[in-house]
C-alpha cells in the first residue's frame, strides 16, 4: 500500500520485513498460559500456570498501535475490534503457547481468532460463560477447565481464598476512590484491570497494591465536584482519565475493571463466576451499575464502546435505562483521545457543572 511504511515509523532494527514477529521476542515459557479475557483465575493458578492477561499485554506494550498494525499485516482485517488484533500481537510476540479462550460471555471474534491460532500451532483451550448463568452448567465448565488444565475445583477453592485476601484489598483501593477521593480514576482503574492476571506474579502484586495503600491512605482528599462513572469495557485510548482529570472531573467508579477484581466475595468459585455481570446479558450489568451510581452520587456517565464489537448495540438499552446524562464515547486503535471526543468530553463536562449547579 503506498505510504503505508511512512505511517508506520521506524521499526526495530531486529524487525525482518515480510514478518511480523520481533526476532527480540521473549523465551518460550511452557507455563506461561495467556487468557483473552478475565477467566476463572484460580484454576490455573492452581495448575501451577503463571497467566498473562493478553489484553494487558497488549495496551501497556512501548508501541500498542505496532501490535495493531502487525496483526493487520499478518492478514487480520482493518475492520476487525483492534483488542483482538493486539491479543494477537501479543501472543506472537511473548511466545506464548497455549491460551484460554472464553468463546461465550466475551467478543464475538474469539472463535475465529482460535481457529488462526491453531492453525499456527497454539494450543486453545476453549472456556464458556452460560448465558443462563445456572450455577449447574457454570460448574461443568469450570470443572472441565480444570481437568483439562491438570487440577481439580477443590485445588482452585483453596487457590480462592489466597486471593480473596489481595481482592480485599482492591475493595479499599476502589472506596478510597468513590468515599474519601483518595485515589484517582486511572489508578482505580489499572489495580483492578490488573487483578485479572494478578501482573503474573501475585506475591509481587500484592507487595504493590500494599505499598500503594500506605501512600494513598495518607493523601489529601481531591474534591473535584464533578463525579463520573466509568461503564463499558476498559477504555484503548491511553489518555482519557488524564484528560478527564484536567477538565476538572473524576471518574469514581469504573464498571467493568471492577468486576474483573471479583470484589464480591462469594463463598465459592461457581457462585463468583455466576454474580461476575460481565459475561451475561446487559440487563444483569445493569443492575450493577444503577446500584452503583446511586452509592456513588454518580453526576454523569461515560459509556466507552470499541468499533466493531457487538457491544456498541447495548448502547441503546443503557441510554433507555439510566436516568442521568450520558456521553458515548468510540475508540478504535490506542493512541490518544482524538479532537472530537476530546471536544465532546470537554462539551459534556461543562453541561455537568452547569446543570448541577442549577440543583
Amino acid at each position: 500500500m503506498p505510504g503505508r511504511k511512512a505511517q508506520r515509523g521506524k521499526r526495530p532494527p531486529a524487525f525482518l520485513p515480510g514478518f511480523f514477529i520481533r526476532t527480540n521476542r521473549k523465551k518460550k515459557n511452557k507455563y506461561m498460559i495467556g487468557i483473552t479475557t478475565t477467566v476463572p483465575l484460580e484454576i490455573p493458578l492452581a495448575a501451577g500456570f503463571q497467566v498473562a492477561d493478553l489484553n494487558n499485554l497488549f495496551i501497556t506494550h512501548k508501541t500498542p498501535l505496532m501490535m495493531v498494525e502487525d496483526a493487520e499485516t499478518a492478514g487480520f482485517p482493518r475492520n476487525t475490534c483492534g483488542w483482538i488484533k493486539g491479543i494477537y500481537s501479543a501472543i506472537k510476540e511473548n511466545n506464548i503457547r497455549k491460551v484460554i479462550a472464553v468463546t461465550e460471555g466475551d467478543c464475538s471474534n474469539t472463535k475465529a481468532l482460535m481457529e488462526v491460532l491453531e492453525s499456527e500451532g497454539i494450543e486453545t483451550i476453549p472456556f464458556a460463560y452460560p448465558l443462563s448463568r445456572k450455577a449447574p452448567v457454570l460448574e461443568a465448565q469450570l470443572r472441565q477447565l480444570a481437568t483439562t488444565l491438570g487440577t481439580t475445583l477443590e485445588a482452585a477453592e483453596e487457590i480462592k481464598a489466597r486471593l480473596d485476601k489481595i481482592r480485599r484489598k482492591l475493595a479499599e483501593i476502589d472506596r478510597l476512590t468513590w468515599e474519601e477521593n483518595r485515589v484517582n480514576g486511572a489508578e482505580n482503574h489499572l489495580f483492578l484491570v490488573n487483578s485479572s492476571d494478578m501482573k503474573g506474579n501475585v506475591a509481587a502484586f500484592e507487595r504493590e497494591i500494599d505499598d500503594f495503600l500506605d501512600k494513598a491512605r495518607n493523601r489529601a482528599p481531591d474534591e473535584k465536584e464533578i463525579r463520573l462513572a466509568f461503564i463499558g469495557v476498559p477504555p484503548i485510548f491511553t489518555d482519557l482519565y488524564e484528560s478527564i482529570e484536567n477538565l476538572g472531573a473524576r471518574v469514581v467508579f469504573n464498571e467493568i475493571q471492577r468486576q474483573f477484581a471479583m470484589l464480591s466475595f462469594a463463598p465459592t468459585l461457581v457462585e463468583q463466576y455466576r454474580i461476575y455481570t460481565y459475561p451475561y446479558s446487559i440487563t444483569v450489568r445493569l443492575e450493577d451499575i444503577r446500584r452503583e451510581i446511586a452509592r456513588r452520587r454518580i453526576d454523569g456517565v461515560l459509556h466507552y464502546v470499541q468499533s466493531f464489537c457487538f457491544r456498541q448495540i447495548e448502547d441503546m438499552v443503557v441510554r433507555k435505562s439510566i436516568d442521568l446524562p450520558i456521553l458515548t464515547l468510540e475508540g478504535d486503535q490506542p493512541g490518544a483521545l482524538d479532537a472530537r471526543s476530546r471536544i465532546r468530553l470537554e462539551s459534556f463536562i461543562a453541561m455537568l457543572r452547569a446543570r448541577r449547579k442549577k440543583i
